[in-house]
């Protein structure tokens, strides 16, 4: 088992990539605890895994991650149902109001910044610090289920879903691919301030999904999103996307120790040769490949001076 032993929090874990994820971790030997606003569908996920996973610990709170006070509560709770972390998955996130920038409600646009980036940043701040003190004590934190064994590996990790906004242009839905950039280039830099505490942290692009996102943008029509857009997730809907399973697989890799020391960086789950990258270890952390980076004439094969 890949995770055995290892204790995990998922925001966003009651339906859709998160709950798959949260499998994919339980099936690893791992225990979970899951976030979302939601209660009923929480309950229902939480029941439903923990039936499927009896040997695991699941739990689940409900939260909104752009709050800060109910943030620090899960994180509390997580800590006490569990006795330690190993792993933060932040998959919680929304495409935020669809239409031209200037006309969509600025409300609804900073709503949409406040869940996808602060919805990262304020878990992260609120385990850091947990990370931080037992990140040179493997082996000590407290043990769930009567595990004899050891807690898993000796590093610590941080795992965000980034969407496709992080790397292209989304005509009408700029409140989402703003803040899934701005995501990227936060969880960059976590993973230069956490190094020296063994601590990865890494963004996963998990590829055109049919989730409750793709009816969103269905429902808003083809006037408010685009035309190409909207043929794109019909395309998705009716004849299939990315699986929710290699996304789930890449975050099981993520939060296993075969990763261990990679770090900053973007991971395709759909196009990455991700489940042997740490034969490329010290190539990545020599490198910016994976991560976003201004692109000059000279990388085309251009000069203009």
């Amino acid at each position: 088992m890949k995770l055995k032993n290892l204790n995990a929090l998922i925001t966003g874990g009651s339906q859709g990539l998160g709950k798959t994820i949260a499998e994919y971790f339980l099936r690893e030997g791992a225990n979970v605890v899951l976030c979302a606003r939601s209660e009923k569908d929480l309950s229902a996920t939480c029941a439903e895994l923990a039936k499927k996973f009896p040997a695991q610990k699941v739990s689940a709170k409900t939260c909104d991650v752009a709050n800060e006070a109910q943030v620090n509560e899960l994180v509390a709770f997580a800590l006490k149902e569990l006795g330690s972390l190993q792993a933060l998955v932040l998959n919680a996130g929304i495409y935020g109001p669809m239409g031209p920038t200037e006309s969509v409600p600025l409300d609804e646009w900073r709503r949409a910044i406040n869940i996808n980036l602060f919805g990262v940043l304020l878990p992260s701040r609120a385990v850091i610090p947990h990370f931080k003190n037992s990140s040179s004590s493997r082996g000590k934190e407290v043990q769930i289920n009567n595990q004899s064994e050891p807690p898993h590996g000796g590093y610590k990790k941080i795992i965000i879903l980034s969407g496709g906004g992080a790397t292209n242009p989304l005509p009408n839905i700029s409140s989402y691919a703003a803040s899934k950039a701005a995501v990227v280039r936060l969880g960059e830099t976590l993973a230069e301030e956490l190094k020296p505490f063994h601590v990865d942290v890494n963004m996963i692009a998990p590829g055109a999904l049919a989730t409750r996102l793709v009816d969103e943008v269905l429902a808003a029509g083809p006037e408010k999103v685009g035309a190409a857009f909207f043929e794109k997730n019909k395309g998705w809907k009716e004849k299939g996307a990315v699986p929710l399973e290699l996304g789930a697989s890449l975050a099981v890799y993520l939060a296993s120790a075969a990763s261990d020391g990679i770090t900053g960086k973007l991971i395709s789950a759909q196009w990455d040769p991700w489940n042997d990258l740490q034969k490329h270890r010290d190539e990545l952390a020599k490198s910016d490949i994976y991560c976003l980076r201004r692109i000059v004439p000279e990388d085309r094969g251009q000069k203009w001076i």
